[in-house]
């Protein structure tokens, strides 16, 4: 609704007003028309090319996208531990691929996962992700067999090499997870089965999780004699925000099944299989693949960055990234949509 000008708050001034005061006023108003006039043209520019309008509700329209596309193997992503898809347009299909070994999370794993997120980071087609664990379960954990000699066995001539060289162990394994908190396209973890020790780090930085009734959760750690140190501890407890119930599953590596993980908060929905969470999954992941890429991506960094530090630091933050990414068309594009009464999917946003 465009506001009547001069508006109802300024009628005392008018009448205390000089013939002077009222040629500035009428002035500002005709500036300010102009301005609205301005925006108006904007807003009803031309169609963009190939914007079409289609009636359906969005969530019936992303669930048909969601349902319509085959799997393809996205170019550019080949590995040992991982299956990386394009599911359908703009979304992309992580999978821990080792079924035969629970998913167990090998050498190759760690070092894969960080190259994987690295480009997908910088894929200017890829607006949303989902993580799936490939046959029964999501992920039995670190593989001990295959990396008892990096962590049992660290190379260096005394204490301070030793000790230097695991740090910079650790640090590598804590970017493997890091890495999909900083890719700026929303990451949703479809979990089924077993979610166990460093499966529970890779899904605390993942943006939204879904789970199967079957699903299970273990911050396994404490049984095999170390605290957890990728990200459990950090990220837990701001997700759950219980500390009471992440020391007890710190400590004691209990298992927390799927109705519990969703009472607590570190899943939003429960699903009766795999399918139907995995159906749900990418049907989300369709959803938000329809929105502005510059609203999304935006809204996911400063939600990280307000999660890390004050209310006023978050504000300021956001004042300063604002700046810049207010001044997208897609505001234009969205607005348009609105005042036509089209939707989101019918949008074609530029790459980002």
């Amino acid at each position: 609704m465009v506001a009547s000008y001069p508006p109802p708050w300024l009628f005392p001034v008018c009448r205390a007003s000089s013939a002077s005061s009222w040629v500035a006023m009428a002035a500002a108003m005709a500036a300010s028309r102009s301005l609205r006039d301005l925006l108006m043209r904007r807003l009803v520019a031309p169609t963009p090319q190939g914007l079409s309008l289609c009636l359906r509700p969005l969530s019936s329209a992303a669930q048909d996208e969601a349902s319509t596309a085959a799997p393809r193997e996205a170019p550019g992503h080949s590995y040992e531990s991982l299956r990386v898809t394009a599911a359908q347009k703009h979304i992309l299909h992580v999978q821990l691929n080792r079924p035969e070994k629970r998913n167990a999370m090998n050498k190759a794993f760690w070092r894969e996962m960080v190259e994987c997120f690295n480009k997908i980071a910088q894929d200017p087609d890829c607006r949303a992700v989902v993580i799936s664990g490939a046959g029964k379960v999501f992920t039995a954990g670190i593989d001990l067999m295959d990396m008892a000699s990096e962590i049992l066995q660290p190379q260096g001539d005394d204490v301070a090499r030793i000790s230097w060289n695991l740090r910079n162990l650790i640090t590598r394994y804590q970017e493997t997870f890091s890495v999909i908190e900083k890719c700026p396209k929303p990451v949703i973890a479809a979990i089924h089965g077993a979610c166990i020790g460093a499966g529970v780090d890779l899904i605390t930085a993942c943006d939204i999780r879904y789970c199967a009734q079957d699903a299970f959760f273990q911050v396994k750690e404490v049984d095999i004699g170390l605290a957890a140190d990728v990200g459990t501890l950090q990220r837990l407890p701001k997700i759950i925000g219980n500390q009471s119930l992440v020391n007890e599953l710190a400590f004691t590596c209990r298992t927390m099944m799927a109705d519990e993980a969703l009472a607590s908060g570190l899943v939003s929905r429960v699903f009766p299989d795999k399918e139907g969470m995995l159906d749900a999954a990418f049907t989300l992941a369709a959803e938000i693949s329809t929105k502005s890429p510059v609203a999304v991506q935006s809204t996911k960094i400063n939600l990280i960055y307000s999660r890390n530090h004050p209310v006023t630091e978050g504000l300021n933050y956001m004042a300063t990234w604002n700046m810049s990414m207010l001044q997208t068309q897609d505001i234009i594009k969205s607005v348009q949509a609105a005042m036509e009464k089209k939707e989101l999917k019918s949008i074609t946003f530029s790459k980002l």
